[in-house]
């Protein structure tokens, strides 16, 4: 089942299709999320890097570390940063840059810097991100990297205003790049992490459209964030929320996150 919910004054266009107008194009229709390949026409004056959504908030300086098992077992450390920093993106959007970096025995194996938005309606928008897998201290792949306005690449929405059970969205789109989706399951769920005890909380199920195999459940605790993320399928991982803090909120250029 398809709900939808309002995106303020926030034009959303979808790509040409049969049932379009004159122009063969959908009409616009500010009561629906994106969807698949959709293309939207987003308007940077209904936008802030003032991000408040109770189930992400990102406020400069705070940084998540999570703790994750992989399916072969090891573990790997995640630290999440809201950093100071603001990138103006390619489709005219000025958005807030969060750093994530991924590392192993104490070293690096991912980079990532995501770019996030919100708009007029409290809806977080994922942008894009600049992301650089790491082998040996070099970087190797950059494989997943994407900006929304450059080469058809399309933002999504990473967390919506009003999260209600069987709301569907994309989360990005860059064909056969990042094709995410998620849908909400429940916000009435109730989790246990290092970081502690939460309920309620929101559950949404993340698909991938080009690796159709992968099934993740992610829970989301107002107030916190995202606190717990389960592999259901395609994997056995499990990353849950260890720490919040907060640090300096400087530039994302600067030394890499350091776990606890």
């Amino acid at each position: 089942m398809r709900l939808v919910t309002t995106v303020a004054s926030v034009a959303l266009v979808a790509a040409c299709g049969g049932d379009g107008d004159s122009d063969g194009k959908a009409a616009a229709d500010s009561d629906q999320l994106p969807q698949g390949n959709e293309v939207v026409i987003l308007d940077p004056a209904d936008f802030t890097t003032r991000i408040d959504n109770p189930y992400w908030p990102m406020v400069p300086g705070t940084q998540r570390t999570f703790r994750e098992v992989d399916s072969d077992g090891s573990i790997v450390t995640v630290v999440v940063t809201v950093t100071s920093e603001t990138k103006r993106i390619a489709n005219g959007i000025t958005a807030r840059v969060v750093r994530d970096t991924v590392r192993r025995d104490g070293d690096i194996i991912e980079d990532t810097f995501d770019w996030y938005a919100q708009d007029a309606q409290g809806s977080v928008w994922y942008l894009g991100e600049d992301t650089a897998e790491y082998e040996n201290g070099k970087k190797g792949s950059t494989s997943g990297s994407f900006e929304a306005g450059v080469d058809g690449a399309q933002p999504g929405i990473a967390m919506p205003a009003k999260p209600t059970q069987g709301l569907a969205y994309r989360q990005e789109y860059y064909k056969g790049e990042a094709e995410d989706n998620g849908e909400v399951l429940s916000t009435s769920e109730m989790v246990d992490v290092k970081y502690g005890h939460f309920g309620p909380v929101l559950l949404t199920k993340d698909t991938i459209t080009n690796d159709p195999e992968v099934l993740e459940y992610k829970f989301y605790a107002p107030g916190v964030g995202p606190v717990l993320t389960l592999d259901i399928s395609g994997g056995v991982g499990r990353e849950e929320l260890v720490s919040v803090k907060k640090v300096p909120d400087g530039t994302a250029t600067g030394p890499l996150g350091q776990p606890d």
